[in-house]
């Protein structure tokens, strides 16, 4: 049998790994050929419910789970792993404005690099989803130089896979039918979904949609889509955010197909004209565990100066956290 990839999950006792842990047992990030160890990351008060979220592993008989490591110890559950799925954090509580969030979560990320550093494997594959999830990369990147930068990204892949779902909505296709969407900067309301290279069934989206509602009605939509579902079901979005983190992680191991693209918050290497170093999402397309910013894209004056919002505040949460990141 193929030795078993190990997966670190964080939070894993979350309604968000709830709805992810039995996809990745099942195979759908590794496929269906690769078995896999979860290795289960979460606070000392929570390990009883984490106990019992491997009862309900353990009883789907999962022919691909190999083991399920259940710790409170982040050395533990980071040890020698093959993906680590950072996906808990501080949430914002009320009165927070987001700097105290970014500060407190900072901490928790400047440790978990630091250890990832230590006792993780330097090909790890690392996606953060906890937010906010860029600058929470950014700090685990600059506290983990023993891991290849590029294998240290951010979720915006819920976001891409609503703006495609609203799309498809919009011009009564498929979500089948939609190719080649853009999310570009940060995990925040000033992120920026573009549909200006987007197909529709192989044509321009834009000859289904008006470039006006592109521009004044999306955006806005999909970048406060978050704050509507919480509205709407009094809490955060859970099984759209493991849906997009299993596709992120997916996407990135087993590649893009037929000339598609997807959109990954990666460490920005100036392309764009956005600051090198800053984990930023941009379009890239997949092949043989690696990744690629699609390059040579024309951008609107309209959307490159909502991209260079998105820089700027990924930049002022940089210097938020500069006493978190080693000199």
């Amino acid at each position: 049998m193929t030795e078993p990839k190990r997966i670190a999950v964080t939070g894993a006792a979350g309604q968000i790994c709830y709805s992810m842990l039995f996809r990745i047992a099942a195979g759908d990030i590794y496929g269906p050929d690769q078995p896999v160890t979860l290795q289960l990351l979460e606070i000392t008060p929570a390990l009883d419910l984490l106990n019992a979220v491997k009862m309900e592993l353990d009883d789907c008989a999962f022919p691909l789970l190999h083991d399920v490591v259940c710790t409170d110890d982040p050395k533990v559950a980071l040890q020698g792993v093959d993906a680590a799925l950072f996906v808990g954090a501080k949430p914002r509580g009320p009165g927070m404005e987001r700097s105290d969030l970014i500060a407190d979560n900072g901490k928790i990320f400047s440790s978990l690099g630091k250890i990832l550093n230590e006792v993780g494997s330097p090909d790890c594959k690392v996606v953060v989803v906890g937010n906010p999830a860029n600058t929470n990369a950014f700090i685990l990147k600059a506290n983990a130089p023993n891991i290849d930068p590029r294998n240290i990204t951010a979720l915006t892949r819920l976001d891409h896979n609503r703006a495609a779902s609203q799309l498809a909505a919009k011009a009564g296709a498929k979500v089948a039918d939609v190719n080649r969407m853009i999310i570009w900067g940060n995990h925040s309301t000033t992120q920026v979904p573009d549909v200006s290279h987007a197909t529709i069934g192989g044509k321009p989206a834009l000859d289904r949609v008006d470039a006006g509602w592109a521009i004044d009605e999306f955006v806005p939509m999909i970048a406060t889509r978050g704050a509507a579902v919480i509205k709407a079901r009094g809490s955060s979005s859970a099984a759209s955010a493991a849906n997009g983190t299993i596709d992120h992680m997916a996407t990135w191991i087993q590649g893009t197909q037929g000339g598609d693209w997807t959109s990954m918050a990666v460490t920005s290497d100036g392309s764009y004209g956005i600051e090198e170093g800053l984990v930023y999402s941009f379009p890239v397309r997949c092949k043989g565990g690696d990744w690629e910013i699609v390059q040579g894209l024309d951008v609107s004056d309209a959307i490159g100066e909502k991209m260079k919002t998105s820089e700027r505040e990924l930049v002022d949460e940089r210097d938020t956290v500069k006493d978190l990141l080693p000199s």
